[in-house]
């Protein structure tokens, strides 16, 4: 099937989308697809770019791969349908903005409402096989990811970008911060098992310092409470 990219992007990308290697990626992504059980759905692959257009990014949360269980991965990093239980990198998000887990409010892990205010939920590498983490790396997803966050260092001003994990942290080096054009951000991966090393998520404060630094620039703030309400995609 053909991968439909939003037209803000596409046009921002087209240079990248000629490119050798990512012909070579796109046919060995769908012949992965063809033959093994990977996520997300095919029809979602850029869903982080397809609902965020490129003038409307204000904050990049980049993440690693999609959830590699079934009916978690939706092309959001972190993100998860509807309904699904959250798995335990969220939910340590969650308690870093001090949403409650109790079962009884059953909180939506469908971060939807985040890209609606402009979030970029964009994973380094964009599909995976089942069962198996990282196990599309190898078909260079980090040169296009790269290329979605030059375009945004080149072309726009004043965006926050989250790195959370030593993955996501190698794109720091695309980001200009000189002159207070972007703000980095870097954590370690909201695993538990990243967080136990360090006894909580170094990134608890980032939230803040994001609407922080977005205010300075007279840009809206993100409401990062807003996860529980179903929005359709």
């Amino acid at each position: 099937m053909e991968w439909i990219l939003e037209e803000s992007w596409r046009e921002r990308l087209k240079g990248e989308l000629d490119k050798r290697y990512y012909r070579e990626l796109v046919d060995k992504v769908q012949e992965e697809y063809k033959n093994e059980i990977c996520y997300p759905p095919e029809d979602k692959i850029f869903n982080a770019l397809n609902l965020c257009p490129f003038d409307k990014v204000k904050v990049v949360i980049v993440g690693q791969d999609p959830y590699f269980n079934p009916g978690q991965a939706m092309g959001l990093s972190f993100s998860v349908p509807e309904g699904t239980q959250l798995p335990p990198s969220l939910q340590t998000l969650y308690r870093a903005l001090n949403i409650s887990l109790d079962a009884s409010d059953n909180p939506s892990g469908n971060l939807t409402n985040w890209v609606g205010q402009g979030v970029l939920l964009l994973n380094t590498t964009l599909t995976v096989r089942k069962d198996k983490p990282n196990s599309h790396r190898k078909y260079k997803w980090w040169r296009f990811t790269d290329a979605v966050i030059k375009a945004l260092d080149a072309d726009r001003e004043h965006i926050v970008f989250m790195l959370w994990g030593r993955i996501a942290q190698r794109k720091e080096r695309l980001v200009h911060v000189d002159n207070d054009r972007h703000m980095v951000l870097k954590a370690i991966h909201p695993s538990p098992l990243a967080v136990c090393r360090k006894g909580e998520w170094d990134g608890k404060e980032h939230f803040t310092c994001c609407n922080k630094y977005l205010n300075e620039h007279g840009i809206a703030l993100i409401d990062w409470t807003v996860v529980s309400e179903q929005v359709d995609e």
